[in-house]
């Protein structure tokens, strides 16, 4: 079990640093764009269709990651006023809405991944693309994302902390 924990946290990790790999390929594509724009050239077509597809990786491969590490954006001022007990409950009710939505966006996300490859379907831009290989990262990050919140569900670090402008 031990190896297979190891195995979760290094995919979870290694699509982090993708993610992050992603957003430095997404400045460099974007400063010569603007450069070539600037010296009157015409950027390569290939550099505006990357970057477009770079935006949807770094969301989706960075995704899990960011909801261990609690990352995601959210309110504490409700929880914060809370008793430790009503917190609790209400936190992991939170978490397991959240579990429930990830387990959706997962099931239709493998479907749209499977029609694609059915279909054959292309995403033809600057080049033929396969749309599979788009969006094979929507059933991965989001069945990677109810795993993680389902882990605020039933173990027992909650998402929510009841510090609400403390870490600020």
């Amino acid at each position: 079990m031990i190896a297979v924990t190891r195995a979760y946290s290094a995919l979870l990790y290694a699509m982090a640093v993708v993610a992050g790999a992603t957003l430095v390929w997404l400045m460099v594509s974007v400063i010569v764009s603007v450069l070539m724009r600037n010296l009157g050239l015409q950027p390569f077509a290939w550099l505006f269709t990357s970057a477009e597809y770079g935006l949807l990786y770094m969301t989706m491969l960075g995704a899990p990651w960011l909801v261990r590490e609690k990352g995601h954006v959210h309110i504490e001022l409700v929880t914060a006023a809370l008793p430790a007990r009503l917190r609790r409950g209400l936190s992991r009710l939170v978490a397991a809405a959240c579990v429930a939505v990830c387990v959706i966006l997962t099931w239709k996300g493998a479907d749209l991944f499977l029609t694609n490859i059915e279909r054959g379907d292309y995403d033809v831009r600057a080049y033929y693309f396969p749309r599979w290989l788009l969006t094979i990262a929507f059933p991965l990050s989001f069945g990677l994302m109810a795993v993680e919140f389902a882990r605020f569900v039933f173990g027992a670090e909650l998402m929510h902390t009841g510090e609400a402008g403390i870490h600020e």
